[in-house]
């Protein structure tokens, strides 16, 4: 009764057990187990084999898999931390961690600028900002001219960029997000305190704009 299936998964690949990931993040068991179900829906929704591919995963998070968006490819990139082109189930409750609510601010701090940083260069530049904006509009019913797009980018650069290099580095960005900590509220998904009808995260479609301080 209430059987998690260990027998069957515990050869499954990347499966990890779920009382470490309990204790490698603020997941309880019982959550750890309720994100393996999720994780089993998605993961065999077209290929069968206990993984997350990027085609799931843009399935789960668009209903549509042909539907291409930069911001569920770098989501995808930063899950997949083995960067295999596939996530598993450890990868998968690690990186959504970070969106629980206790999940130290620090860390989602981190994420967030793992995120923008698209070319992975330890920075992010104003046409990182721009690409990012525009991807996130892309999913939202929020309808912004390209003025306003860089008028936004320009007025992010300005304030995070402190040393005037072009470009923000992480303690820029640290303190950039210090100063308007509303682009840390699509970081926190509440619902993740109560698992218990679990769909796929809707990190993508919250307002994605004030991601980057618009106020």
């Amino acid at each position: 009764m209430g059987c998690f299936c260990l027998k069957k998964v515990r050869n499954k690949s990347g499966y990890k057990d779920p009382t470490i990931l309990a204790s490698e993040t603020p997941f309880t068991v019982n959550e750890v187990k309720a994100l393996y179900d999720l994780f089993k829906r998605v993961s065999s929704s077209i290929i069968d084999d206990g993984l997350i591919h990027k085609v799931e995963f843009q399935h789960a998070v668009f209903r549509n898999s042909s539907k291409q968006n930069l911001f569920a490819d770098r989501v995808f990139d930063l899950f997949d931390v083995k960067h295999n082109g596939v996530i598993e189930f450890g990868e998968f409750v690690r990186s959504l961690s970070v969106f629980h609510p206790n999940a130290p601010i620090a860390d989602k701090i981190a994420f967030l600028f793992r995120l923008y940083d698209l070319r992975q260069t330890g920075y992010i530049e104003g046409e990182e900002l721009k690409e990012m904006l525009l991807a996130l509009l892309g999913e939202s019913d929020l309808l912004l001219s390209n003025d306003m797009v860089e008028m936004i980018v320009e007025k992010t650069m300005v304030e995070a960029d402190s040393n005037g290099d072009g470009k923000i580095d992480e303690e820029e960005w640290r303190e950039f997000v210090k100063n308007n900590p509303s682009v840390l509220k699509n970081m926190t998904l509440p619902y993740l305190k109560d698992l218990t009808s679990l769909a796929f995260p809707s990190f993508v479609l919250n307002n994605e704009a004030e991601i980057v301080g618009n106020k």
